[in-house]
């Protein structure tokens, strides 16, 4: 919990037990995961634990940039711990997101431009290596 307890402290924001188990979540899983998601996991090891600090939680880990929040599902937000730039696939027959690396041709100009940067998105959307392979093997078995 020292990692998580440093990355509030640099970050100058109070540090308490809700914000230290988002966070070691978030870097254990990294599996995008909306707030509900993080919520019922969490309830198991915690039950006092309430949503509403759930989402409180994670708006001001956002706020303070210490996670990303993710609109590529335009039904839910979800969560990132990873905060350096990177895309993301999001699969559209089983829901994953997973973390694309791909060197975006313009990020550099962009970054030692005029503007400040604060955020970056690139969403790739389509169906994933392991749905096309269930597809193949479905195909194969008629």
């Amino acid at each position: 919990m020292e990692k998580y307890v440093k990355i509030l402290k640099d970050n100058q924001i109070r540090i308490t037990s809700q914000r230290l188990e988002i966070l070691r979540f978030l870097d254990e899983n990294r599996v995008h995961p909306n707030a509900d998601s993080i919520y019922l996991q969490l309830k198991k090891k915690n039950p006092a634990l309430s949503r509403t600090t759930v989402y409180n939680s994670l708006e001001a880990l956002n706020k303070h940039n210490m996670i990303q929040v993710l609109t590529i599902s335009e039904s839910e937000l979800r969560y990132d711990f990873e905060m350096a730039p990177h895309h993301h696939f999001l699969c559209k027959k089983c829901g994953v997101i997973l973390d694309i690396n791909v060197k975006c041709p313009y990020i550099d100009g962009l970054l030692k431009g005029e503007h400040k940067i604060e955020e970056i998105h690139g969403y790739f959307k389509g169906t994933c290596k392991e749905c096309l392979e269930k597809k193949k093997t479905k195909k194969k078995g008629r």
